[in-house]
């Protein structure tokens, strides 16, 4: 049986298979999933030791393990690190799914589950890719090494400092992602940028107790009018974001890629269409890629405070709070976004109120040369697969730990993603559409067969 042959036969089991895995709600980022996390590592380093890896564990970190796996029997080919992760974002707002995040399900040709796409789809892909392989031609082009972590949905935290350790066991060639996306359905696209992410939040707080509204109105601050006018300060009215120094490491894009840019035929109608948008708004004097991919951003994530409850209760709340994060592009670091957003913080902190800086998630912003022969290969797969020659974008998301691998390793970094940008990552109704969840393990399996003559 030929390789195609055995995908389309193994098909619906490998989705059962896939199936089983999006049930875990392995969501890093609160706690009460914690073994959730722990389950779903332990099923995929299980299943990674069926289809006939070694030395399949679980790492530790300081925070979730990392799932590690090798098959390093192709001597003189070079070696594949694959990363994905197997954690996955809050489900909330709850009432939004159309069924339960973690109950997946077919709809309309897409897989419907929180982690269908980010990432535990992706990644799944890479699996049944090598399994194909394993079971037509009894070994594997190429050697492999599985770098699968929990944390990547809160910043990846541990990872740098356990690479750092570990190095010399995550040594490859070539370094092979799928967490990124296609720009459009049936257009295969390999990401050679992506945006750095800066994660914060702001609390504010103003009398010692909630006020009666009655009794205090017109006299003593709100914290909720003190924190709304801290971040109304962050922007002006058109989209620019306000805050000194924040553009001072932003390096400028050359005109060949500014071209390409335009020469991807972005339409902004069916863009804003596509969202339910009654109009597109960013920064001026920029196309709206140059504003998804080249510019930095400063976003309110989540606001809360004061009274929440049905029907009213008239108070002056004593505090309120923020979620915002910034993606941030090449020069510029987290550490120089923190200092101005904590300047600027200190220049417009409203009368009457107290505002503390709680710093979170951070990664750098990462740009590679793609005319690397492992990233022109990519483009090939891609076009056996689909049909159409592949595109070359930047990525306006953030994979924290990319940089850090290209940092430590000194490897090519190849981005072949498979999502779309309505596939709602990081929102209720995230799925994944079954056309990639085939032609996306046909290029995989189709780049680790061509590989090692692309390299020579």
């Amino acid at each position: 049986m030929n390789l195609e042959a055995y995908l389309e036969a193994n098909e619906k089991e490998h989705l059962q298979q896939l199936f089983n895995l999006l049930r875990f709600p392995s969501i890093s980022a609160l706690s009460a999933h914690k073994n959730d996390v722990l389950a779903c590592a332990e099923f995929i380093k299980n299943h990674l030791a069926n289809l006939g890896f070694e030395n399949a564990e679980l790492l530790p970190t300081k925070g979730n393990p990392v799932v590690y796996a090798d098959w390093l029997h192709a001597p003189g080919q070079p070696t594949v690190l694959v990363y994905g992760h197997y954690d996955v974002q809050p489900v909330d707002p709850l009432p939004l799914w159309t069924t339960p995040p973690f109950e997946p399900e077919i709809r309309d040709g897409r897989i419907f589950a929180r982690g269908a796409t980010d990432d535990k789809g992706q990644t799944f892909l890479h699996f049944k890719a090598l399994e194909a392989l394993f079971q037509t031609e009894g070994k594997l082009p190429v050697n492999i090494k599985f770098c699968i972590e929990g944390e990547e949905e809160i910043g990846s935290a541990h990872l740098p400092d356990f690479l750092e350790k570990n190095a010399e066991r995550f040594q490859a060639d070539v370094l092979l992602i799928s967490d990124t996306g296609m720009i459009a359905p049936g257009r295969p696209t390999i990401c050679y940028g992506l945006r750095g992410l800066v994660a914060f939040e702001l609390h504010v707080e103003t009398a010692k107790r909630d006020l009666h509204s009655g009794e205090h109105g017109g006299g003593v601050p709100n914290a909720i009018h003190a924190l709304a006018e801290l971040i109304a300060s962050f922007h002006d009215a058109e989209g620019r974001i306000t805050v000194d120094g924040f553009h001072d490491q932003v390096t400028s894009v050359t005109a060949e890629e500014l071209q390409a840019f335009r020469d991807l035929g972005h339409d902004d109608e069916a863009y804003r269409t596509s969202l339910g948008l009654p109009a597109l708004h960013g920064e001026p004097g920029f196309s709206t890629l140059e504003r998804l991919w080249v510019r930095p951003t400063l976003e309110v994530n989540g606001i809360y405070g004061g009274f929440q409850g049905e029907g009213t209760k008239t108070v002056i709340p004593r505090e309120a709070h923020a979620k915002l994060t910034c993606r941030i592009v090449p020069d510029q670091t987290p550490e120089h976004i923190y200092q101005t957003i904590e300047r600027h913080i200190e220049k417009h902190t409203p009368k009457g109120a107290r505002v503390t800086l709680t710093r979170q998630d951070s990664g750098r912003p990462y740009v590679t040369p793609f005319h690397h022969p492992a990233i022109q290969w990519a483009a090939k797969a891609y076009e056996k697969a689909y049909g159409v020659e592949a595109t070359f974008t930047r990525g306006g998301g953030s994979i924290p730990i990319v940089e850090t691998f290209d940092r430590l390793l000194h490897i090519p970094v190849v981005l072949m993603g498979f999502g779309l940008p309505d596939e709602n990552m990081h929102a209720p109704d995230e799925n994944f559409a079954l056309e990639n969840f085939r032609l996306g393990t046909r290029t995989l399996a189709y780049y680790y067969q061509g590989l090692p003559d692309a390299l020579k």
